[in-house]
Order: C-alpha cells, then structure tokens, then sequence
C-alpha cells in the first residue's frame, strides 16, 4: 500500500527547569521531573539520518536490524494477545526515525526563567484562542468539568498549554515513534510497553495507525496523553463507541477530567494564589514538601494579594520560583496534580495561571526580576561544584537546580547575611568563584 505522508511537528512549549512528579512512568519532563499522561512535543528537527538507520549499525553494534527487531517485536505482541491483522497494520510499513532519538538524547544547554515561559504560556494570545475555543466548545468543557468535578476553565488551560487548544499536538505517527524508541532509545523498556499499549489501542479501533499521531515520546491528541494513561483514563463522552482525542472534544475533555479526578483533584478547591510574604519570611520554607494550612501560614504573616483572606487548604505550600525578587504562590493540592499531569511547577504555575485569566480572575500583581539572565545547565554545574567546594554540599553536580541545590545556596546566602532565598544568580555564581 502507498507509503503514508510524513509531517513533522511545529514546535510546542518546553518545560523549565524547576522542581519535580505521577501515574505510569513516563518520559523525563524537561525540569528532571517526568510526565503524566501528557508529554509536550519538543520542536522537531529535519529527518536527515544521523543515528543509524536499519542497516547502518555504527562500528561494534551488536544489536540486531530494526526489521529484525520488529519482527521479534511482533512474536512478543502477538504473545501479548494482539491479532495479525492489527500486527499487519501497525508494522507492515514501520519506519525508524533518527530524529526522534535525537530528541530522547538531547541534553539541553540553556533553561528559560519562569517568567519566559510564562510570557508565552499565558500570553494575551493564547488567553484569547482559549476563550473562543471554550466558547466554541461550551456544552462539552462544561459537561466533562460538572461529571467529574473539575472547573472549565482548567480543562481550557490545560489543553492550551498541551497543545494550543489543539493546533499542535504533534503529527509523529506514535507506533513509528515507539518503535524507534523500544529500539534505540535510552528507556527501551518503558517504549516497549507504551508500543503494546498503542497495539492495544490500536485493536479496539478507537483510532486507526495513520490518525494515531502525537510527539515524538509517544503523547498523543489535543491533550498528549500517553499510551498507557489512554488505556486507563480515556474516556467515551460523544457516544460513538470510540475514545478520540484526536477528533472529538467531548472525549478530550472528558479525559483530561477523568484523569484528574483520578488523581485526588478536589473539588471546590482553587490550585493556589499570589501571596505577600513577610520581610522576615524564612525562605528555607518555600519548598513543595512543606505543608501545613491556610490558618497556619496566615498566622506567619503570609496575606493574599486578591482577596482578605487566604483560600482555605489543609496542606498548602508557599513557592518562591525567584525568590524574594519575584512573586510568591500559596499552593494547595489540586497544584499538586497539576504537576501529577506534568511534573514542573513551572507548568501547574502556567496552568493554574491561565486558568484564572481564561474565568476572568486577575493576573499577576508582583514583577518578575525580568534583568536577571538564566544559567545554563554548564553554569549551574559549575555553581553546584563551586558550593560544594565552599563547604555547601548540594550532592553530585548535575546542571539541575532541585531542592538540594536551593538548600545550598541558602546557606551561602545565609553565610553572607543576605536573604536566603535560595534563587541562583549570575552574580552568586561569580561571587561564588572569587571566593
């Protein structure tokens, strides 16, 4: 049969470093995190081969042919209960792309601050595409968010955030993305079992392998969900005997929903706020794994900044993502699975965030320190090197900023009589080398 048409992705909204979490194991976030159910699509290079292709094994390889591998795959699959026909379908005109193992290897060398991302992710924009794709929408966002209890207005974030209210969620065919990653990629395990879930998928008829499209990791549809997260939360809310969420907006939504209603969403309760923070605030708090209630951080001089009185959470935490020079979050649980969607707080923010714009809530009232330049991964090695080298131990350098490194980088603030605030800087990396 005629060989399908390839197409290749714009690019979608990469992740920042921040912090990290979620359901089935799924590819790495971009913060070190990884995600659930959703993957966003990296932007996609040009196919020019620069991994082996079948055939071209490097020097000292030892594995077999992607055909060969294939096949072996085929005798595992239909092992696994999925029938020839399904087989035939899928793998008949498989195809090894170098470009997605180019993505699974990268290593980023720059990050982006929050507020970079954020300028896109809530961008004026994208709050408008949201409110006419919800209008556009209404009677099926409202249907999905009233069963199972998650407001609209997160629904429309999320799927602005996945992929632009739909107008980029990736046109990798997901079994030739699997397969090259059960393959050649750095996790073959995990492909290898998302690949018999797409099978699985596949079998069920709700979606045929040319329309079953996604990124390059696999995630697919309006709201990138991962093979495995489709088999357990997909949800049929149209009626048409399928579960499409590449197709039909019911049954996105609907999904989306589900999952997080299945993840502890509670209803009722907003994700966070903006907050003021006392001059005396002890930023060593400001971590997701310190929790305690509304009344609790109240009584330490945290006050809302839209409203007199903090929301009312039982396990809220209070982020600083630039520290004292920027804005200040209350946090409850529902942010927390947010993150269960996709584990950076830099995405629930940009969730959370644009869902409020999207009801007509108000924005942002602190500055972001829009001067100060990102580090790079090489910078933030180096940084980490350097504190251990000064007696700060943040444990092995590896070019992520996590709560270890934060840690550290209080206590040299702290040393120095500054706010210790845990935000790294240029100009803390350079102090830092002439120390």
């Amino acid at each position: 049969m005629p060989r399908r048409a390839r197409f290749v992705p714009l690019a979608l909204i990469a992740l920042l470093p921040m912090s990290g979490c979620q359901v089935a194991a799924q590819p790495a976030a971009a913060d070190g995190g990884t995600a659930s159910p959703a993957s966003t699509v990296a932007s996609a290079a040009s196919e020019t081969a620069t991994a082996p292709r079948e055939g071209q094994a490097s020097p000292g390889d030892t594995r077999p042919a992607f055909s060969d591998w294939v096949s072996d795959f085929r005798g595992v699959a239909r092992e696994q209960g999925i029938d020839a026909a399904t087989l035939d379908a899928a793998f008949d005109d498989v195809e090894y792309l170098p470009s997605v193992i180019r993505h699974d290897r990268a290593q980023p060398e720059f990050t982006r601050q929050v507020w970079d991302y954020l300028d896109t992710a809530v961008s004026a924009a994208r709050v408008r595409q949201g409110r006419s794709a919800w209008e556009a929408h209404r009677q099926a966002i409202a249907a999905a968010g009233q069963r199972y209890g998650v407001p609209p207005e997160v629904l429309v974030a999320i799927w602005g955030i996945e992929s632009n209210y739909g107008g980029n969620f990736g046109n990798y065919e997901t079994i030739d993305a699997l397969a090259t990653l059960g393959y050649d990629g750095r996790r073959p395990d995990f492909a290898r079992s998302e690949l018999l879930s797409a099978l699985r998928i596949l079998q069920r008829g709700d979606i045929d392998r040319e329309h079953m499209r996604g990124s390059w990791a696999g995630a697919m549809g309006h709201t990138q969900f991962l093979p495995s997260s489709f088999e357990q939360y997909a949800r049929d809310a149209d009626g048409d005997g399928r579960r499409d969420i590449w197709g039909s907006v019911a049954d996105v939504m609907a999904s989306t929903a589900y999952y997080l209603s299945r993840v502890g969403w509670r209803q009722g309760e907003p994700w966070g706020t903006e907050v003021r923070l006392p001059d005396d605030f002890d930023y060593a708090r400001t971590e997701l794994d310190v929790r305690q209630d509304s009344r609790a951080w109240a009584a330490q001089g945290v006050t809302a900044r839209h409203a007199d009185a903090l929301p009312t959470f039982s396990d809220a935490s209070v982020i600083a993502p630039a520290g004292d020079q920027g804005p200040a979050f209350l946090v409850g649980g529902n942010f927390r699975v947010i993150m269960r969607y996709n584990a950076s707080t830099s995405y629930a923010l940009a969730v959370g965030l644009l869902a409020d714009r999207l009801a007509g809530r108000p924005g942002l009232v602190a500055d972001w320190p829009r001067d100060e330049p990102a580090l790079s991964r090489r910078q933030v090695e180096l940084l980490q090197r350097r504190l251990n080298a000064a007696g700060f131990d943040v444990g092995a350098p590896d070019g992520v900023i996590g709560p270890n490194t934060r840690g550290g980088v209080r206590a040299y603030q702290r040393s120095l009589g500054e706010t210790p605030d845990g935000f790294a800087t240029l100009e803390l990396l350079e102090r830092l080398g002439d120390g």
